[in-house]
C-alpha cells in the first residue's frame, strides 16, 4: 500500500448564512447608509476596507465558526470586494465593528458577539446602536479594547468618538450620524454629497442670476438717471439761451428807445427863441 499523502480537499466557505440581512427596513437602511458613508469618506485613503453583512471566518478549516458583522472597517486591507472574509488570509481582524441591534438580537450582540470580538478577533472598537430604542440604554453604546478588555467609550459633547476612524457617532432619532471633528461637518454618502453639491451649485447659480439681474437693474437705473441728467442739462441750456435771447432783445429795445429819444431831443427848437 502506498504511503503517499493525498492532497487535502479545500474547504468551500459559504458566502451566506441564510439569515436576513436586517431585522427591519430601518435596520437595513442604516446598515447600507453606514457602509456607503464610510466607503465614501475613506475613498481616497488606501488600504481601508469597509464592508457589511459579510461572513467572517476565523478558524481555518472550520466553516461553522464565523460571524457576520453588520458594518466593519479594516485598516491595511485593500478595497476589493470579497465573497467572504477569511481571517487567516487577510491576516488582520476588523479595527471597528458596528452592530445595528434589536431586541431579538440583544443576547447575540451583547454577549456572544461581544465576547468573540473582544477575546478572539480582538476588534479594537465595538459599537451597538438600537434604532428602535427597544432595549439599549442609552440607545448608542461604544466599547474600546484596553488591555484585552472592552471599556465603555465616554461621550464627548453628546457623541461617542472613535479613535480608530477619527469620527464621532451620535444618534438622531432612529438614525445614526457620523461627525467629522476636523471639518466640523457630518459625513455623507456619495449620493448625498452629490445631491448637496448639486443644490449648492443651483444656489450659486441662482445667486449669480440674482446678482446679474441686480447689476442690470443698477445699470438701467444709472442709464435712466444719466438720461434724466442730460435732459435737465438740455433744459437748463435752453433756458439759458432763452434768457440770453430775452436779455439781448431787451438791450436792443432799450437801444432803440434811446436812439428815438436822442432823435426827438435833437429836433426840438432851442429854448428862448
Amino acid at each position: 500500500m502506498s504511503t503517499e499523502l493525498l492532497p487535502t480537499a479545500e474547504v468551500d466557505y459559504p458566502t451566506g448564512d441564510g439569515k436576513p440581512m436586517a431585522e427591519t427596513e430601518i435596520h437595513f437602511e442604516i446598515i447600507i447608509w453606514l457602509v456607503q458613508t464610510l466607503r465614501w469618506h475613506f475613498r481616497d485613503v488606501p488600504n481601508v476596507h469597509v464592508g457589511g453583512n459579510l461572513l467572517l471566518f476565523y478558524a481555518e478549516g472550520d466553516k461553522r465558526r464565523h460571524v457576520s458583522p453588520d458594518v466593519f472597517l479594516t485598516k491595511g486591507m485593500d478595497k476589493e470586494r470579497r465573497l467572504n472574509y477569511l481571517l487567516w488570509k487577510e491576516g488582520r481582524p476588523p479595527n471597528l465593528v458596528i452592530e445595528v441591534t434589536s431586541k431579538s438580537t440583544r443576547r447575540e450582540d451583547q454577549e456572544e458577539k461581544r465576547d468573540l470580538y473582544q477575546n478572539v478577533l480582538k476588534v479594537q472598537e465595538y459599537f451597538l446602536f438600537d434604532p428602535l430604542n427597544q432595549y439599549l440604554r442609552p440607545q448608542l453604546k461604544g466599547y474600546r479594547l484596553q488591555a484585552g478588555v472592552y471599556q465603555p467609550i465616554e461621550s464627548v459633547r453628546g457623541r461617542l468618538p472613535s479613535e480608530e476612524i477619527g469620527v464621532h457617532f451620535e444618534t438622531d432619532g432612529n438614525q445614526l450620524r457620523m461627525f467629522d471633528p476636523e471639518t466640523a461637518s457630518y459625513l455623507l454618502t456619495k449620493d448625498e454629497h452629490e445631491t448637496r453639491e448639486a443644490k449648492e451649485q443651483r444656489l450659486r447659480a441662482d445667486e449669480q442670476t440674482r446678482r446679474a439681474a441686480e447689476q442690470t437693474r443698477l445699470a438701467d437705473q444709472q442709464t435712466r438717471l444719466a438720461e434724466e441728467e442730460r435732459q435737465r442739462a438740455d433744459q437748463e441750456a435752453r433756458s439759458a439761451r432763452e434768457e440770453r435771447q430775452r436779455a439781448d432783445e431787451a438791450e436792443q429795445r432799450i437801444a432803440e428807445l434811446m436812439a428815438l429819444l436822442a432823435k426827438s431831443q435833437s429836433q426840438q427848437p432851442p429854448t428862448g427863441q
